[in-house]
């Protein structure tokens, strides 16, 4: 007796999630990079390819759906969040992520953009920062910072830039994190955890723009900088940075101080980082932010803000639905549309 055997699961490969469309950014852009380490992760999502997603604005950032081989929308400046919404509702099931830029998701997109975090729709949000408005030729853009000589700005700008994990966590983010273009293997894994919650996670990702503001996270990522520059957080780990790991953050009170380990202060003393503290969050979004300090400085975090749990809007519409379906049973659209107030005209 003949038998035919089960065809075996297809493994996919980052190969399967490109397109034949040619890749259209600047030689050299950072878009590279996290179009390459969004396609390098897709494989291990646990998420059939038929069930993903990507939906974006306008601006360079925005070209990603061409180049991903998933479904995807190529949308309206600012709205991506508002139509990944609507698809998240009707379709809960997807994975939905949604790629953005600074100006794009800060700017016209603002408005949208905090109601989506504090609705808190299980998507993931990759907002590329690189502070310029780059697809219209360098003018400033929300993340700006101040005296920054552009086309529109040509004496510099006076705005006060928006810290945009600030504003995500003033929105009740659920999910808050930072990576960089130039940090492959960081950035893979900001992905996934962005992936892994279940919520709206913000992942704000320095991206560099080598046309209109070459190097503006530079002292980030060079490896002569970046370890006296950046703080790499890990939950359960204490704050440690440096070249020689031999610098630390510890809290006097309410407040942050740069220390030096051997030198009084152990690893014991210092900050331990909690991904569940939505008070200490705060804190780390706003190292941003701190001035000069003798000695030093602040350097910049990366990595996992803050996350916690929190009901998603899909999953309370549809119990509501449900529950109200069983109380009152199917609705009548053409009652609904009649509306209760009805008269009739006499002759």
């Amino acid at each position: 007796m003949s038998t035919i055997a089960e065809p075996k699961p297809t493994t996919l490969t980052a190969k399967d999630f490109t397109t034949d469309q040619e890749v259209r950014w600047c030689p050299g852009c950072g878009d590279y990079s996290i179009l390459a380490q969004v396609q390098k992760i897709m494989p291990n999502v646990g998420v059939p390819k038929e069930n993903i997603v990507i939906i974006s604005g306008i601006g360079c950032s925005s070209r990603f759906p061409y180049y991903m081989n998933t479904y995807g929308m190529h949308s309206i400046h600012g709205r991506a969040t508002a139509i990944a919404s609507g698809l998240k509702a009707s379709r809960p099931e997807l994975s939905v992520w949604i790629v953005t830029g600074d100006g794009d998701s800060l700017s016209i997109g603002g408005n949208h953009t905090i109601h989506l975090l504090r609705r808190n729709f299980d998507v993931n949000i990759l907002m590329f920062n690189n502070q310029i408005y780059g697809l219209t030729k360098g003018q400033y853009s929300p993340t700006s910072e101040k005296t920054k000589v552009t086309k529109s700005t040509p004496y510099g700008s006076i705005d006060h830039p928006f810290n945009p994990l600030a504003l995500a966590l003033g929105a009740d983010a659920s999910f808050i994190g930072r990576t960089m273009d130039r940090d492959p293997k960081h950035l893979q894994f900001m992905l996934t955890r962005s992936h892994q919650h279940r919520g709206s996670s913000f992942l704000e990702i320095y991206q560099n723009c080598n046309i209109f503001n070459d190097g503006a996270f530079e002292i980030f990522t060079e490896k002569s900088t970046k370890a006296d520059e950046g703080l790499f957080l890990e939950n359960g780990k204490p704050l440690i940075f440096g070249a020689m790991q031999n610098k630390g953050i510890r809290l006097d009170g309410l407040k942050p101080v740069v220390v030096e380990l051997g030198t009084g202060f152990s690893a014991d003393d210092l900050w331990v980082h909690d991904e569940n503290d939505f008070y200490k969050a705060q804190i780390l979004t706003r190292l941003f932010d701190s001035p000069q300090k003798e000695g030093g400085h602040f350097p910049r975090p990366f990595g996992v803000f803050y996350q916690n749990d929190r009901a998603c809007y899909e999953d309370i519409m549809k119990m509501q639905i449900e529950e109200t379906i069983a109380t009152k049973g199917e609705g009548d659209l053409d009652k609904l549309l009649r509306g209760r107030e009805v008269w009739e005209i006499a002759e």
